[in-house]
């Protein structure tokens, strides 16, 4: 049986998050090492404004920032490259699917970081498709 969704806290969320991350290759994790993460418990009111979402609970995480497709060591830049997993949305639904927390953690974390290399949505279901 699940536990209770309000105890499962923003900390239980970024360890799962920081398991998920401690797996994957090293060159990669590498590259992501300027990232901050945030556990948050939803996108905030400009955020679901800009994706025009319905509902708060229609985004379980967020890549912020300059993809590494865009970047040029010569820039200095102006904000933090930032990767937000939300944790309502995540929670719910993880008991909607019944799917695993941990999987559904790192599955969202491991997009985000490939938008952080300049995969679009697009370009993730295909390789997502290609390894089933």
């Amino acid at each position: 049986m699940a536990p209770p969704l309000k105890s499962l806290a923003a900390e239980d969320i970024k360890a799962l998050a920081e398991r998920a991350l401690a797996d994957i290759p090293q060159q990669q994790y590498e590259v992501t090492g300027d990232i901050v993460f945030r556990i948050d418990g939803f996108p905030d009111n400009e955020t679901v404004a800009v994706f025009e979402l319905d509902s708060p609970f229609e985004l379980l995480g967020l890549y912020q920032g300059v993809d590494l497709t865009q970047k040029s060591v010569a820039d200095a830049s102006a904000e933090q490259d930032m990767i937000f997993l939300y944790r309502r949305p995540l929670l719910d639904y993880w008991c909607e699917t019944g799917s695993s927390l941990d999987i559904l953690v790192r599955h969202v974390l491991i997009h985000k970081i490939g938008h952080h290399f300049g995969f679009s949505d697009a370009d993730m279901e295909v390789l997502e498709a290609s390894t089933e």
